[in-house]
């Protein structure tokens, strides 16, 4: 395999690429309009795509909202990605939990309306 990622359908390619921008951190290295590819400086190799629900390349019957979909991202900082979140004023589903497995979670929806955990370890 040479190359794996996820791609997250939307109505707005820039909003939601800004998002995890803003979120975590996040940095553009594909921008093609209706396509982004985010990639973050500690996470070499890791990708995540940005693409328009409707664009013509999205066969028939594709663009609908997913569903069961939660993407995860482990910080170091739980408390400072929270605080990014709600000055974004991001819809956040779940404030910071400690769960008893040794994580501390949020959860919070994305601009797409996709599920997003982001948690790091108890210290």
């Amino acid at each position: 395999m040479n190359r794996a990622f996820t791609n997250i359908l939307c109505s707005d390619v820039d909003g939601t690429a800004e998002f995890y921008q803003d979120l975590l951190g996040m940095k553009r290295t594909g921008d093609f309009g209706w396509f982004v590819i985010l990639s973050h400086d500690d996470m070499p190799g890791f990708e995540l795509g940005v693409l328009q629900r409707d664009h013509e390349t999205i066969p028939d019957g594709l663009s609908s909202r997913p569903g069961g979909t939660i993407l995860t991202f482990v910080v170091t900082d739980l408390e400072e990605i929270h605080a990014r979140a709600a000055a974004m004023q991001a819809l956040i589903l779940q404030e910071p939990t400690d769960l008893p497995y040794g994580q501390r979670r949020m959860m919070l929806l994305d601009p797409a309306g996709t599920a997003v955990d982001v948690s790091s370890p108890i210290r």
